[in-house]
Formats: structure tokens, C-alpha cells, sequence
């Protein structure tokens, strides 16, 4: 995708992290804005903040989880706009603790939010930009799905996550491949971040009354403040991500790292299952990590 002047894209999770950033650059190169977002005042924010630089925008409340909802975010965006060319599926949420310590409400609300709420962008918005594609000869398309690097590796104490984001690689890969399969104009991306300050590690704020949280255990408690403490000490911001994702866009680049460094990791764990080893040590580099965590377990 090459043109991105008034050209619409649909953005979930918009109102903080990369999804803000995502939008600030879209309205910057002149794009039509669609802002999806479960927290209405922080989506009301981002939305004025937008109009006031000159650029037009859709914004709705949206739980992805929900495919009514999504399905309506499809339709008002052709209602307003007429078409849509660039899809951000990255509405996220986290959560941690030991795998077996997780309940069913937490598996609940995190594969609703992180996989079917991709799975629901994917499945409404690419048959939609096939649509639009029929009707307009020139027509450009792009998705990009946010994952993470925990969708390339699987630290512990991240069970939830790790498995949502595993998934949206895996979807996102095989979307890459049938597009190029069935010849279509839309190109797709899946975002890798590692540890990049934004509000993730805060998501349970909005976590909704049909899978509230249990008890928390102290897994629970060490998983939070260590996530916590590198999220928020993260030195490349949300803002260089979203740059470097509408770049990975411009030049059809389908694997997005904000830590390319990171990578060493996940080629350690491909050796290992290629030469079928067990999994190897997460925390071989740094010890005192593990050693850290053990000790927060073991506190209580």
C-alpha cells in the first residue's frame, strides 16, 4: 500500500498506545479516520484531539470481542466513508500468573479481546476491502494485526497472553498467504512488540462485568509488577512503533519488531524444536530475573 492520502482506516483500540499513535500518523498523511475503543472518555479525547488538526473522523465505542460490534464498526465506517483501506486490528489486553491459576474468566477475556477480536476483524473487514476492491480498480488494502514477541516466544508466569498472540502469528501468517493465494490488492502485517511503554499492562481497568476476575493469587501479583515495572521502563515508545509499522506498510514488509534484538530468543527456541530439545532457559541471560520471580512466589 502506497497511497495513503483520504484513504479510511479502521482502527481498533484507538483511544491509547499504538492504536492513538497509529491514528495520529493516519490523520498526518491526510488519511480518513475510523477510532474504535471500549473506554469512551479516553476515545472521546482522542477523537477531539484529531478533529482539532483537520482530520475526519468516526469514532465508536467497540468491544471486539463481540462480533455484533464489530460488524457495526464495519457498517458505519461504509456508511460515512464508502469504503475502507487499511484495517488495525489491535485492541489488546493482558494478563498473567502461573497457566493452571488462570480462571475462566481470564481466558475468557483475553482470547475474546486478543484473538476474537482479530478474528472478527479479519473475517468482516477483508471480505468488506474485497468488496471495495471490485468497484475501484486503483484499489489499495493492508491489515495489520497486533501481536507481540510473546506471540514468538513463551516466557512464564503469561500463559494467557502467550497463547492469544501465538494465535493472531499463526492467523495473520495464513492470512498473508491466502491473500496471495486468491491474487487480492490487500497486503497484511503482524506487529511484534517487545516491552514499549503504553497501557497494557493496565488493561484490566477495562475489563468488563461478564468475566471479572477472581481472587488474585500471588503468581498473579508477582506477574503484574513485574509487568508493570518493564513496560513501563521501555526506551522505544509507542509513537517510533507506529512509525515504523505504517513504514513496514509502505514497503509491503509483513514481520513488524520494536526490538529486533529480541529475536536471538525466538531463533533459540526454533534450533530447539527443529533439533526437538526441550524448551530451554527464558531466563538464561538474566537470572536474577528468575531468581526474582522465585522469590515473589515463594514470598506469598
Amino acid at each position: 500500500m502506497k497511497n495513503f492520502k483520504n484513504r479510511v482506516a479502521v482502527i481498533t483500540g484507538a483511544a491509547s498506545g499504538f492504536g492513538r499513535e497509529f491514528a495520529t500518523i493516519g490523520a498526518g498523511l491526510g488519511m480518513r479516520l475510523v477510532l474504535a475503543d471500549v473506554q469512551q472518555d479516553a476515545l472521546d479525547t482522542a477523537a477531539a484531539e484529531l478533529r482539532a488538526q483537520g482530520a475526519d473522523v468516526l469514532s465508536m465505542l467497540c468491544d471486539v470481542r463481540k462480533a455484533d460490534d464489530v460488524q457495526a464498526l464495519a457498517d458505519a465506517t461504509m456508511a460515512r466513508f464508502g469504503a475502507v483501506h487499511l484495517v488495525f486490528n489491535n485492541a489488546g489486553v493482558g494478563s498473567g500468573g502461573l497457566i493452571w491459576e488462570n480462571t475462566q474468566a481470564d481466558w475468557e477475556w483475553v482470547l475474546g479481546v486478543n484473538l476474537w477480536g482479530v478474528i472478527h476483524g479479519v473475517r468482516i473487514f477483508t471480505n468488506l476491502m474485497l468488496e471495495c476492491a471490485k468497484t475501484d480498480p486503483e484499489f489499495e488494502g493492508h491489515i495489520v494485526n497486533t501481536a507481540s514477541m510473546a506471540g514468538l516466544l513463551n516466557a512464564p508466569t503469561m500463559g494467557v497472553y502467550n497463547v492469544s498472540k501465538h494465535a493472531v502469528v499463526s492467523l495473520t501468517e495464513t492470512l498473508y498467504q491466502d491473500l496471495k493465494l486468491a491474487e487480492a490488492p490487500i497486503g497484511a502485517s503482524v506487529l511484534c512488540p517487545y516491552f514499549v511503554p503504553t497501557g497494557i499492562s493496565q488493561s484490566h481497568r477495562n475489563r468488563p462485568d461478564d468475566v471479572k476476575a477472581g481472587p488474585v493469587t500471588t503468581s498473579q501479583r508477582a506477574s503484574q509488577s513485574m509487568s508493570n515495572k518493564a513496560v513501563s521502563s521501555g526506551k522505544i515508545s509507542a509513537a517510533e512503533v507506529a512509525q515504523w509499522t505504517f513504514d513496514a506498510i509502505r514497503d509491503e514488509k509483513f514481520y513488524i519488531y520494536s526490538h529486533p534484538g529480541a529475536l536471538g530468543n525466538v531463533q533459540q527456541r526454533m534450533e530447539e524444536i527443529v533439533a526437538q530439545k526441550n524448551p530451554g532457559d527464558p531466563y538464561a541471560a538474566a537470572p536474577h530475573i528468575r531468581e526474582l520471580l522465585q522469590a515473589k512466589l515463594k514470598a506469598g
